[in-house]
């Protein structure tokens, strides 16, 4: 399963609790791993490692690996990067049509999960909210609510957003 997990939310933990059940073991991906204190990727790698391993160990999944990826931008060689960082997999879970196109055109099986209430579980919302101050906590495990407040998660996010503003309105 690839993702950038920017937090990582309930959305995300019911699909690989499904996907565990099915599978000998989960690869979850940690795209953008390069990327962080931005308002698109917040979070550094190692933080979203934190995030995904306390809600799985904490929902009794224990059949995962998890595998921070950087970014290369060149997507005609970004299978063969994936797979250069990962165990051996046969099969990738997205909703990116991108990366569905990308790995099936390399021979992988693609598993596209239904969408768990999308308008809400979604990394931009929630982005959105804690940036905003609205409320966000019900839309994540509660082990990444308490992750965010030790590192201060939501203040970030919104000083980081309010600085790309202001730097886009002093254009």
């Amino acid at each position: 399963m690839i993702g950038r997990f920017q937090p990582f939310h309930n959305g995300h933990l019911q699909v690989i609790r499904g996907v565990s059940r099915q599978q000998d073991e989960v690869i979850i991906a940690i795209g953008s791993a390069n990327e962080s204190h931005t308002p698109r990727n917040p979070f550094t790698a190692g933080e979203r490692y934190h995030m995904i391993q306390a809600s799985l160990e904490a929902g009794d999944i224990e059949n995962y690996s998890i595998v921070p990826v950087p970014d290369i931008n060149r997507y005609a060689v970004w299978v063969a990067h994936v797979e250069s960082y990962c165990p051996p997999f046969n099969g990738v879970v997205t909703r990116n049509p991108l990366t569905a196109t990308l790995f099936g055109e390399r021979g992988y099986e693609i598993n596209e999960p239904t969408p768990v209430k999308r308008s809400d579980y979604s990394g931009t919302e929630i982005r959105k909210r804690m940036a905003d101050g609205d409320f966000w906590e019900d839309l994540v495990p509660p082990e990444v609510v308490d992750i965010i407040g030790v590192i201060d998660g939501v203040k970030r996010l919104q000083s980081i957003t309010k600085t790309e503003k202001g730097a886009v309105d002093d254009q």
